[in-house]
């Protein structure tokens, strides 16, 4: 393998990544596990990245932005048009870093894989494409619909033009692998969000916050408002629980001011409107004293291949779950370590008020969970993945 990076001992890599960072989601927390990994091993990281969200200094890594010149705020969650523009400006930007920083391995996260291939072609280097989800999972109306076929057609051809492909999850790396057989696809799974672990005196300060009474139970849901996230569901359900036991508070994490706004005035019209505590964004690094001062975890997803990362969280913290039964929340879970119910309101509250009235039950799923979590799921194990797959791809002709 050609080293163009590599200077006096260097290992350089262009990771380019076409989300906000740092930002509360998914795929941004993944992409900074990946250059801390990176950093870690001894790389100099280059990390390319959209031009909004937080600063967050990794050692080793050094941030760069595309440029915004159409000045948008934000980018929705998936592919979409506005995305597809500013696309453009991140390829610019890695053309630039391409040719300046002369990277030994270019990274590319989901539609920046094929910028990854390109590039890494005309500079001699080595390509990874990282898939993080299902195009169909994104799918609705027409526009949305025409922008996913879009983005698929370009999947294919990003599979089988670059050196390798990492999947996150085992669904993924099955659809990789159909395309283009015989190509390198790498399974290397999420883990927890946060390396912190919950610490008493911030979960007591947690539960106190909630504002939780002596005898409560206390269901937290994590994530965004996104449609296959199961949010609909979710807030089907939560009245058919709060009727049905009114010990039972539920609590959110996530969601937009717009978003929070409508669901709190939805509740109000219900007369529900304390059943629900919205706390808008947590850092990472402050979820898992929020999950520990909860007592069920929530994942009502409804659509999907890949692992809810917010599973990973759940089942770290040491918490029982309810989780609807459906094909995403199965990569991970079972009813060993977590309570499944079919992906409907009424099973969905039914599964929330059995634990709810079964202390025990809880007690035992929680148990099982972290011990499942802590043999696999962890940082050294999703490092060592990771740089197998750059040390192989290296050796390849």
């Amino acid at each position: 393998m050609t080293e163009p990076g590599k200077k006096g001992g260097e290992r350089r890599a262009l990771l380019i990544a076409p989300q906000p960072w740092f930002a509360w989601r998914g795929s941004p927390i993944r992409v900074g596990f990946d250059a801390l990994a990176l950093a870690r091993a001894g790389w100099t990281v280059d990390l390319l990245v959209m031009p909004f969200g937080e600063d967050r200094a990794i050692p080793g890594v050094t941030l760069h932005r595309a440029p915004n010149p159409f000045g948008l705020r934000g980018l929705a969650i998936g592919p979409s048009p506005a995305k597809a523009l500013l696309d453009i400006f991140l390829f610019r930007a890695a053309a630039r870093l391409a040719r300046e920083r002369r990277p030994e391995v270019v990274h590319g996260i989901e539609e920046a894989g094929a910028m990854a291939a390109i590039l890494a072609r005309r500079i001699g280097a080595r390509s990874i494409f990282e898939k993080h989800s299902d195009p169909s999972s994104y799918r609705r109306g027409p526009l949305r619909n025409a922008v996913m076929a879009a983005y698929a057609r370009v999947e294919r051809f990003t599979v089988r033009h670059t050196d390798a492909t990492i999947g996150t999850g085992p669904a993924l790396v099955e659809q990789a692998r159909a395309v283009c057989p015989g190509k390198p696809v790498y399974h290397i799974f999420d883990i927890p969000s946060s390396l912190v672990e919950a610490d008493t005196a911030r979960t007591a300060e947690a539960r106190a916050s909630l504002g939780a009474r002596e005898g409560e139970i206390w269901a937290l849901y994590v994530g965004s408002f996104a449609l296959y996230q199961g949010i609909e569901l979710l807030f089907q359900s939560i009245p058919r629980v709060c009727r049905a036991n009114a010990q039972v508070k539920f609590a959110v994490i996530g969601g937009s001011p717009s978003e929070i706004a409508e669901r709190r005035s939805a509740l109000a019209a219900a007369g529900l409107e304390t059943a629900v505590r919205f706390l808008g964004h947590i850092p990472p690094d402050e979820l898992p004293h929020w999950l520990a001062a909860s007592d069920i975890l929530l994942s009502p997803r409804i659509a999907g291949r890949n692992t809810p990362l917010k599973l990973l969280d759940y089942l770290k913290a040491g918490r029982a779950i309810v989780a609807t039964d459906t094909e995403a929340n199965r990569l991970i879970l079972n009813t060993d370590i977590a309570e499944l119910a079919a992906p409907t309101p009424e099973a969905f509250a039914g599964a929330v008020l059995r634990l709810a009235g079964d202390p025990a039950r809880r007690s035992a799923l929680a148990e099982r969970g972290v011990r499942f979590i802590r043999e696999r799921y962890n940082f050294d194990e999703f490092s060592r993945l990771l740089l197998a797959c750059y040390t192989e791809i290296g050796q390849r002709k």
